[in-house]
């Protein structure tokens, strides 16, 4: 399908669950991977991301039986049975870095390799912290960027591995994940702020319930004990809180107008998941919110119901830069502008984010101000009817199908584009939906 039109939405309510979560589905299914013994992992997210992942992995020789939301996977004990290979990994950089950091400290020879955009999104600094290490890893193509060539390499920790956040939280994430291969006590430095802190902290989470607990010191110094990964039997993956975002945004949005609530089931109070504090963005703008351990649910709160409008924000979202972009199109219900600020992140995603969400939002009539890591949003009186280009990325289809509760036609070009992380999204945005009147 080469586009998808939603007519105005007149309103949604009801409960949805959302799907696994993409971040935590992909590693533990590499932590499963490189654990000992067989893992069994429940509601585990079937997407394109995942199933990325799923056959990287097999084709490194682990055994993995998939079932419908569920896998098991056979855990190879550090070491891959596949020592060489030609590995394409689409545009998930949550393969693609994480993969890199385990395979360059294999012991194999390996290419890695992505779509044209992966190949446009930088890698040297994981690269660099991997070297330091003795790590061999050459640039076939343009210097700090994928694809990657991986030989064997005479690995040795020594001094503390230094490694830059500001650009991508991935990096560290990677790193952590992979230095238990090196049987070695081992310590990471942090150059720079580190980012987008909450995705690194489901890594921690995630290595202590497969047996590696990290020292750390504040967000700038990390230590990984020696020792090696173990099954955990069975882990059970979150919904993705990412996704609830639109939903939750959805019912706030609808409650302007009488509409809602809206629940989402499957993330709540005990996630581990840092895009769960969105629902504060939304509170913050005049939304009620209602949370439980595994659940939220919102509407709009009685003071925005009254006024038809928003407050408008002005915050730093270096911690949820995902939730950011559905920030970005409720603000256009927002009484008056609204700036996000610290998300340069955006620029190296799976588009230039900052630049794509300023063009788009444009064109239902929002005037934006585009910042070097920043975005300035100011709503227009009424939304425009639009067609949305999506660039290949799926957040920007999801988070722009919001502007249907504007009362106004969106065209959604390339929807498929969902499939990375929620291939029914729209099925299930329709299914909460109440259609305007003709």
């Amino acid at each position: 399908m080469k586009f998808l039109d939603l007519g105005p939405i007149a309103g949604v309510a009801g409960t949805v669950k959302m799907p696994g979560s993409k971040s935590i589905s992909n590693r533990v299914l590499l932590l499963a991977a490189l654990a000992r013994g067989d893992t069994r992992i429940g509601d585990l997210l079937d997407s394109d991301d995942t199933r990325v992942m799923v056959e990287a992995l097999a084709r490194l020789g682990v055994a993995i039986e998939r079932t419908a939301n569920s896998a098991l996977v056979r855990g190879s004990g550090g070491v891959f049975p596949v020592k060489s290979g030609d590995l394409h990994l689409g545009n998930s950089g949550t393969a693609f870095r994480p993969l890199t950091a385990v395979l360059a400290l294999a012991g194999g020879e390996y290419q890695l390799s992505g779509t044209p955009r992966m190949h446009e999104r930088p890698i040297g600094d994981l690269v660099d912290a991997l070297r330091q290490l003795g790590a061999r890893i050459e640039y076939p193509g343009k210097e700090g960027f994928p694809p990657l060539a991986l030989r064997p390499g005479t690995i040795a920790v020594g001094a503390p591995v230094s490694v830059r956040g500001d650009v991508s939280s991935q990096y560290l994430s990677a790193l952590l994940m992979a230095l238990p291969l090196t049987l070695s006590d081992a310590s990471v430095q942090v150059e720079g702020e580190l980012i987008s802190k909450p995705y690194v902290e489901i890594t921690l989470n995630l290595m202590r319930r497969f047996g590696i607990s990290v020292m750390q010191k504040g967000w700038t110094s990390f230590v990984v004990p020696k020792g090696a990964y173990s099954t955990p039997g069975e882990i059970w993956v979150e919904g993705d809180a990412s996704s609830a975002s639109y939903f939750l945004a959805a019912g706030a949005i609808s409650g302007l107008s009488g509409g809602g609530p809206v629940r989402i089931e499957g993330v709540g109070r005990a996630s581990i998941q840092g895009d769960v504090r969105f629902a504060e963005v939304l509170e913050r703008m005049g939304a009620e919110i209602s949370m439980g351990e595994n659940w939220i649910e919102s509407t709009a709160g009685a003071k925005a119901r009254a006024r038809g409008r928003f407050l408008p924000i002005d915050a730093d979202f270096n911690h949820i830069p995902d939730a950011a972009m559905t920030a970005a199109v409720t603000a256009l219900f927002a009484e008056g502008p609204s700036t996000l600020r610290n998300i340069a992140s955006w620029r190296i995603k799976e588009t230039d984010r900052i630049a794509a969400m300023a063009t788009e939002l444009r064109k239902l009539g929002a005037a934006v101000e585009e910042g070097a890591d920043s975005l300035r949003v100011t709503p227009p009186p009424a939304l425009r009817p639009a067609t949305i280009d999506t660039y290949d990325d799926h957040r920007m289809a999801m988070s722009f199908s919001l502007a249907a509760l504007g009362g106004v036609r969106v065209r959604i070009n390339d929807p498929a584009c969902v499939g990375k992380t929620f291939p029914e999204y729209f099925e299930v945005l329709a299914g909460i939906s109440r259609r305007a009147a003709a």
